[in-house]
């Protein structure tokens, strides 16, 4: 709700002045009409507004919680509990504070007469347009509960992808700051000792001497190379927020050899997903494929796709706006184009992303498990490396001493 300060003069001409509480200033004359029929002035009321936002509160809603969410809200309308109730209970069940933090300020619209469509989109900023769109649809077609059910398969779908991903992620992560770990002790206490003890025996191997000057640059250099790490780290933090940055970046990503691959398939599910849960709310092909392009994570894709919605609305048919976007693949082309000539368009979406949904998986898996033994060998070869350099010395150094007696 905003708070309006304003002016009027009821039938009579008397001047009143004071303050409503109203969604938007259309709703705030309507008010101030009641009882003052001429409105002279309307403003809102400036001032600081109080933000209740937990330090604990996530950055953004879960997948699992939209799903989860989506659910209840299907099986409380289904249950012939009134809207206003059902944005209530829900939010006094949920546990995720961001999530608690929204439904309780639609509740408070929802119950002032507010679709719970446009609650959303004025209290949830951080809730996917996708969500918001298909609740929209299921109001406007009075299929709300269809749509909250496609909503909670799309998101359950959507949580479990993204939970195997980190699972199966979990193990090269650990390798890697091992690796990491034990190179940087190593680097700063075995070899700078190692250092002080073979500096006086004479000529030392190349890879000793190539040891030393690395383990002496690191040591003269690491707060200078830990700043270099955190500017690049937040340059391209800061870049990738920005509408070029995220489209280069996701452009790079496209064009690499294996998770370019990886990439392409999931954008190809995510459109597919995406659009079958948009088509199952009742929304067109052009505003569906609008929400589309402002939802895929590889945003090139996503802009090249808003750049053709106008084609869509000319009467083009979908088929033939994604066949110009070079990152898409051909099948997810031709079996559009069946759907479009047959009339099952969003069928066959479904089925196309649980293809392309379990090839990603497929490719993932076999990524992840190239990576670990290559993460291997290269430790065994950097540890093998440290190594070779400290004791060849020390043997040569051993072998002298025997010999001189």
């Amino acid at each position: 709700m905003t708070t309006f300060k304003y002016r009027a003069r009821t039938a009579e001409g008397t001047p009143v002045s004071g303050v409503v509480d109203a969604y938007d200033e259309y709703e705030a004359v309507d008010i101030i009409k009641r009882s003052c029929p001429i409105v002279e002035q309307l403003t809102p009321v400036k001032g600081k507004r109080k933000i209740n936002i937990s330090l604990n509160e996530p950055l953004w809603v879960e997948d699992k919680t939209l799903s989860l969410t989506a659910s209840q809200f299907a099986i409380m309308l289904r249950a012939g509990i009134p809207m206003s109730r059902t944005v209530e209970l829900i939010a006094g069940q949920t546990s995720d504070r961001l999530m608690k933090r929204i439904l309780t300020a639609c509740a408070a619209d929802v119950a002032a007469g507010y679709t719970l469509s446009r609650s959303l989109e004025k209290n949830g900023k951080k809730i996917p347009a996708v969500f918001i769109e298909s609740v929209r649809a299921g109001e406007q077609a009075g299929t709300l509960e269809d749509s909250f059910e496609s909503l909670k398969s799309y998101y359950d779908r959507a949580h479990k992808v993204k939970a195997k991903v980190r699972s199966a992620m979990t193990y090269p992560i650990v390798l890697l700051v091992i690796a990491a770990v034990v190179i940087a002790i190593v680097m700063a206490f075995l070899v700078p000792r190692m250092i002080s003890i073979l500096n006086g025996i004479g000529e030392l191997p190349l890879p000793t001497r190539i040891l030393m000057a690395m383990s002496t640059f690191f040591a003269n250099s690491w707060p200078i190379l830990l700043m270099l790490a955190a500017a690049i780290g937040i340059f391209l933090f800061t870049y990738r927020r920005t509408d070029k940055g995220s489209v280069a970046l996701s452009n790079f990503r496209m064009k690499l050899p294996v998770l370019g691959k990886i990439a392409q398939m999931n954008t190809a599910a995510q459109i597919s997903n995406t659009m079958t849960t948009l088509l199952g709310a009742g929304l067109p092909v052009n505003h569906a494929i609008e929400i589309v392009s402002r939802v895929l994570d590889m945003r090139c894709v996503g802009v090249e796709l808003a750049r053709r919605v106008n084609r869509l609305e000319m009467g083009q048919t979908l088929a033939s706006v994604l066949a110009d976007i070079k990152y898409l693949p051909a099948m997810l082309v031709e079996m559009t184009r069946i759907g479009e000539d047959s009339g099952s368009l969003e069928n066959t979406l479904r089925t196309v992303g649980e293809f392309y949904s379990s090839e990603a998986e497929r490719e993932s898996d076999r990524a992840l498990s190239l990576l670990e033994p290559i993460i291997t060998v290269i430790m065994g070869l950097v540890v093998g490396f440290i190594v070779v350099a400290i004791y060849v010395p020390v043997f040569s150094m051993t072998t002298n001493v025997a010999g001189a007696f």
